[in-house]
């Protein structure tokens, strides 16, 4: 078939991420043969497991959208010389209806605070006497923001501030729903004296901080940690040294004792994996890795998955999931580090992000900054060759519904029609669509007793993302 190049004939489930990159895994990777996913109602298609042939087909990350009130809050306050990295938490409370973030600026940064803007360009960023802290903002819609005065943490001899702790490096906070008890509520895994707990009833009241040396990470970059069920563990993921920097992981059954972190992912000198959040999504873990490149000194982010948060994969490495800005200047010219877990909403998913107008040790000012996606639009197939479809088939998955749907982009003339294959390979339903759609019903499998089917996906001028079933 023309247009099927050698190297997508290499892109087979067991191959696809290995390509031109060099990782270290914790685990064996999987192999072609390799059984499907568990049953779910959902399955992303960058999920190799569920692949069993591509024709003509390119697995490439979604396109994001940057918001219009980009920036949406600055370093305006005393306690906020520098945002750095910004290393944002946001997530939208349920019981109290509000966006809620957590981010880290050098509270302390004499370089900054004494130096004047006039003198800036005529002399090297060289940081000294800094210290980091934990500040706390909200929001009603998720773009305006306010910083309220806490009283609790004094800063210069004065609690009107919105601090919530002075002291760890870039901590990784999140509302623990699981957890049983109040007081444990809110979890913090950060570096303070070596890799460190806390623990919250409210996100706002801090305890003391609780040392984990077993760790033994480097630790400076946003560490953040979650709940792993199929684990039935704490999942911590951190930062590594080894001639550059690595992705790290470290794992608990109860917040406090930690396994010794271990490498999981890294790049190569000249673009080295940095800070990764992980989130867990339709049936699989996706990470936003942030790419170092020292030539440029800049940050960009990128995509990658993982079936256990042992093994992650690299999607249509070098292409950035949130680009920098090319305009020298704008506010995230020079760096962008995504907040720890995306907000998913009805229509679209929020990913939050650190920007910065400059290079990563240059001077620069940081911002809050929102770059928004299609509903399970993280990466998804497309033709390699535009000239003609992309081909994708699916290996059997279990019929966990009576409707079968199919989330996708489609351009003007362009079409995704999707065929179900019984076990025998035997065509029992086809349909396509000519209409960008999100879970669109395109079959009816209420005759199908629940029976496993494959998918046969022909792409022309479309992108598919995901596909999964309704009662």
């Amino acid at each position: 078939m023309k247009g099927y190049s050698m190297h997508r004939r290499l892109t087979t489930s067991a191959t696809m991420w290995a390509v031109g990159f060099s990782f270290v895994f914790a685990a064996a990777a999987e192999s072609a043969d390799s059984p499907a996913p568990p049953a779910r109602a959902k399955y992303l298609l960058l999920d190799s497991r569920i692949i069993e042939r591509t024709e003509n087909a390119r697995l490439a990350v979604g396109t994001v959208k940057k918001h219009p009130a980009n920036p949406l809050f600055k370093e305006d306050k005393p306690w906020e010389p520098r945002f750095d990295n910004l290393y944002p938490n946001i997530l939208y409370d349920e019981e109290a209806k509000i966006y809620k973030c957590w981010y880290s600026p050098f509270i302390v940064d004499k370089a900054a605070s004494q130096t004047p803007r006039k003198r800036r360009s005529k002399m090297p960023y060289r940081p000294r006497g800094r210290e980091m802290g934990v500040c706390y903002a909200t929001s009603k819609d998720g773009l305006a923001w306010k910083k309220p005065e806490l009283g609790l943490v004094e800063f210069k001899g004065s609690k009107a501030n919105n601090l919530v702790v002075r002291g760890p490096h870039g901590a990784g906070i999140f509302k623990d729903a699981r957890e049983a008890d109040p007081a444990r509520r809110y979890k913090m895994f950060y570096k303070g004296r070596g890799m460190c707990v806390r623990f919250s009833p409210d996100g706002l009241r801090w305890g003391k901080e609780i040392r984990c040396p077993e760790i033994a990470a480097a630790g400076d970059t946003h560490n953040n940690a979650f709940w792993c069920p199929e684990l039935k563990k704490y999942v911590g993921i951190t930062r590594l040294w080894a001639g550059q920097r690595i992705v790290g992981r470290t794992e608990s059954p109860d917040f406090l004792d930690w396994t010794k972190a271990v490498e999981v992912l890294r790049g190569d000198k000249a673009h080295q994996a940095y800070a990764m959040p992980v989130f867990r999504h339709g049936g699989v873990y996706l990470g936003l890795v942030m790419i170092f490149r020292p030539k440029p000194n800049r940050v960009h982010c990128e995509l990658t998955w993982s079936p256990d948060t042992v093994t992650w994969r690299r999607i249509d490495r070098g292409t950035p999931l949130i680009p920098l800005s090319e305009k020298k200047g704008a506010y995230d010219w020079g760096c962008a580090y995504a907040a720890a877990r995306p907000v998913f909403l009805k229509d679209e998913i929020r990913l939050y992000y650190g920007a910065s107008n400059g290079t990563h040790h240059g001077w620069r000012d940081g911002f809050l900054a929102l770059a928004t996606l299609r509903p399970d639009g993280f990466a998804g197939y497309e033709p390699e060759q535009e000239d003609e479809p992309a081909v994708v088939v699916t290996k059997p998955v279990p019929c966990r519904g009576k409707r079968l749907w199919l989330t996708a982009d489609v351009a003007d003339g362009g079409s995704v029609k999707v065929t179900a294959l019984d076990e025998a390979g035997k065509e029992t339903g086809a349909r396509t669509l000519t209409a960008g759609a999100t879970e669109a019903t395109v079959l009816d499998l209420s005759g199908r007793g629940g029976k496993p089917l494959r998918l046969r996906l022909e792409i022309d001028r479309a992108k598919a993302y995901a596909f999964g079933f309704t009662q």
